[in-house]
């Protein structure tokens, strides 16, 4: 991002930092994207092995799969390209590799829509596209949507995606391994710490360099679905 960017007008701040906060109705406090299975199976047991387990997650799979992503589709929404966006959502679908990981940006993706929809024009050509998605519009492309609507630019769009992510995942570790609060605000901390080179390169990451290949995510997450006791959803 250039040094010389002008700084966001307060509305355009608020609207991101709505989008990001755990309090937006789209139910991203529910899940624990494999975390859950992970301290149950002992790989996860304290703020170290934490701080590990979502440094490796936000490289492996946001800074390659989602960031990407959403850098592409906010291009497309600015764009009007809707043949376009249909390729990324189809894309967003097929790489969410287990049953839960894709309910979860279904779901997460209607949540935002529905919450979104009436703060629109009744007409907007965009809003109606999206709700036309299928399976379902997924949470990344959907973020993408609101983010550009207000008139955020890309690169705040994708800091502001990556650390709505990382609260939402400290308070799952919180939750689940458990922690305290002030060992979580050193875990997020942590993660923040790495948000920005990685959104500096997704924002310019082109299709044949972003992927999904995160093996040990998608098979505790896929354990997870079937987990005898469970705090998050699957």
């Amino acid at each position: 991002m250039s040094a010389s960017a002008p700084p966001l007008q307060a509305q355009v701040l608020i609207e991101l930092m709505r989008l990001a906060s755990p309090a937006l109705p789209v139910g991203g406090f529910s899940y624990s994207e494999g975390l859950e299975a992970a301290v149950d199976s002992g790989r996860v047991t304290n703020v170290d092995s934490a701080r590990g387990w979502l440094c490796d997650q936000l490289h492996l799979s946001q800074a390659r799969c989602d960031l990407p992503l959403v850098a592409a589709a906010h291009a497309a929404w600015v764009q009007r390209d809707l043949a376009r966006i249909d390729a990324l959502n189809a894309w967003a679908t097929e790489v969410r590799e287990t049953q839960e990981l894709q309910l979860q940006a279904q779901q997460m993706g209607r949540s935002l829509l529905e919450w979104f929809r009436p703060r629109a024009a009744p007409d907007d050509a965009l809003i109606a596209h999206a709700a036309t998605l299928r399976p379902a519009p997924a949470w990344p492309i959907v973020f993408a949507l609101a983010a550009a609507h207000a008139g955020a630019p890309c690169h705040d769009t994708l800091i502001a995606y990556a650390f709505g992510w990382a609260e939402n995942m400290v308070q799952a570790a919180i939750k689940a391994v458990p922690l305290g609060q002030n060992a979580g605000q050193r875990l997020l901390d942590a993660i923040a710490a790495e948000m920005p080179a990685l959104v500096d390169a997704a924002v310019v990451m082109g299709d044949d360099d972003r992927q999904a290949f995160a093996p040990m995510l998608a098979i505790l997450s896929a354990q997870h679905e079937t987990q005898y006791s469970r705090l998050f959803r699957s």
